[in-house]
């Protein structure tokens, strides 16, 4: 009884790790980095050249260019790849919730306060924090995270006692934070924490070389979600892909795939 119940149990420990396999290769297909030629060569060579330290990082880039992967790879490549990856879109956060987002909030703090809530900062603690979009982010949390990259310390809304952190910050934005200095939009004193390292991501117009294989990435990724079986992209239909004038959007790329191969699959 004793063997067999060893056995069952090896058994279910072998499937559970097979599982988590299959969905972290998931996992690591989804933030792939699709390249060939050298501009994003150049990119992935500051990428290699970044992640070894502590220095924060700013990528900046159109929408849609992979501000989020490069971030992803900073940290997996970097001393902290074994703590958390946290990525917060300041954009998308309400104003009168960012603080609580970011540094937490203890029970009754505020009317739907139930309980006590872990910010993005004590989540990432040993990790990486990615703040994107942060030249969206409102002017009162600008002076607020300023205090936080300053002293390593965040409190939470409605607590008494700073709590420590230790988190590498990179942030990313589409907007341009030298005119929004300039403007009075961004605070000077946060521009010069956040912009050490910048990263200028280029636009799929400005990578043509790379949309090839972009085309057969993203054919083998829309198959796969759909439960497809991948068809090929005709040489005359890459030649046109590649001749568009695309906007800085790759994603725009992948929704032009994916319409592909559901008309070649109507037909």
């Amino acid at each position: 009884t004793e063997k067999l119940l060893l056995t069952v149990d090896n058994a279910l420990k072998l499937a559970r790790l097979e599982r988590e396999n299959t969905e972290l290769r998931k996992r690591v297909g989804k933030h792939e980095i699709v390249w060939v030629g050298a501009a994003m060569q150049r990119v992935l060579n500051m990428v290699r050249r970044v992640a070894a330290g502590e220095s924060r990082v700013c990528i900046l880039g159109e929408t849609g260019t992979g501000k989020e992967l490069i971030a992803r790879m900073i940290h997996e490549t970097s001393p902290r790849a074994q703590g958390p990856f946290i990525a917060v879109n300041c954009a998308a956060v309400p104003e009168e919730l960012i603080e609580s987002e970011l540094f937490g909030h203890e029970k009754g703090a505020f009317t739907g306060a139930a309980s006590r809530h872990a910010g993005k900062f004590e989540q990432a603690h040993r990790g990486t924090l990615f703040l994107d979009e942060i030249g969206d982010m409102p002017a009162v949390m600008q002076a607020k995270l300023l205090r936080v990259l300053e002293e390593g310390e965040i409190e939470r809304v409605g607590g008494a006692q700073p709590i420590r952190v230790d988190v590498r910050v990179i942030v990313a934005t589409h907007r341009d934070l030298d005119a929004q200095v300039r403007a009075g939009a961004f605070r000077q004193d946060l521009y010069h924490r956040v912009f050490v390292f910048p990263i200028m991501l280029p636009p799929l117009r400005e990578r043509r070389d790379d949309i090839p294989a972009l085309i057969e990435h993203f054919v083998k990724a829309v198959s796969e979600q759909n439960g497809w079986k991948p068809k090929p992209v005709s040489a005359e239909a890459v030649r046109i892909l590649s001749a568009q004038d695309w906007p800085g959007n790759v994603r725009e790329l992948r929704n032009c795939v994916e319409r592909l191969l559901l008309l070649a699959d109507s037909e």
